[in-house]
Order: structure tokens, then sequence, then C-alpha cells
């Protein structure tokens, strides 16, 4: 096991749904679906800590393994804690190159809350 992978956590992927309200209106649910292991680390950049100052969300590297395929906007929580995370990058934009030995991908996330 490399250090990376010691630094991995089991996390989940959340499905969403949309359904109708009843009202006219629609509602979005989310279920869980897979599981995964990843690294989340928060930026903590001085360009992301001036950014948290003035209202936008915590910002993390997500590091999963290459081919996962997380896209922007998919949603996940982290096991550990249920916290909740959207993606805000695609993995296909920073998977390691072919000839790596370390297969991994990363994208960009905020810490998000669920619709109510």
């Amino acid at each position: 096991m490399n250090l990376l992978e010691s630094m991995m956590t089991p996390c989940t992927l959340l499905n969403k749904t949309t359904v109708n309200d009843g009202v006219f209106g629609r509602k979005d649910t989310y279920t869980p679906g897979a599981a995964f292991m990843a690294t989340i680390t928060k930026d903590s950049t001085m360009e992301a800590r001036m950014a948290e100052k003035q209202g936008i969300t915590e910002v993390y590297t997500v590091v999963t393994a290459k081919g996962f395929g997380l896209v922007y906007h998919d949603v996940f929580r982290r096991d550990s804690d249920n916290a909740i995370f959207r993606v805000t990058s695609n993995q296909a934009d920073s998977e390691a190159p072919k000839a790596s030995t370390v297969k991994i991908g990363k994208v960009a996330a905020e810490r998000w809350e669920l619709p109510v």
C-alpha cells in the first residue's frame, strides 16, 4: 500500500432522482449509489482562503482510482462523517497518463448541502 492509498477513505456516490412534488413543481432526491475510495484534501491556498472569507464554499481536491469517472456535478458522501461534496470538474481532464505507475484521477469539489 502506498501513501496515497493509505490516505483514502470510503465514499458513496449519490444518485439524483427528480420527482414531481405534487404542486406543479419538482423535487430532487438523492439515494446511495456506488461505493468508492477517495483522498479528499481541503485547498488551503491563499486564494481559496480569501474566497472562503468572501462567502465562497470550501474547495477540495478529490483523488480516486483512474477510470472511476467522477464528472461535473456528481454528488458524493464521505462515509466517515457524512460530509457531502459536489464535483466541480471532470476526472477525465486530470487523470494520470497511461505510462504512469500511479493509476489515479482527480477532480475539484466543493462542500455542499443536499437540497431539502
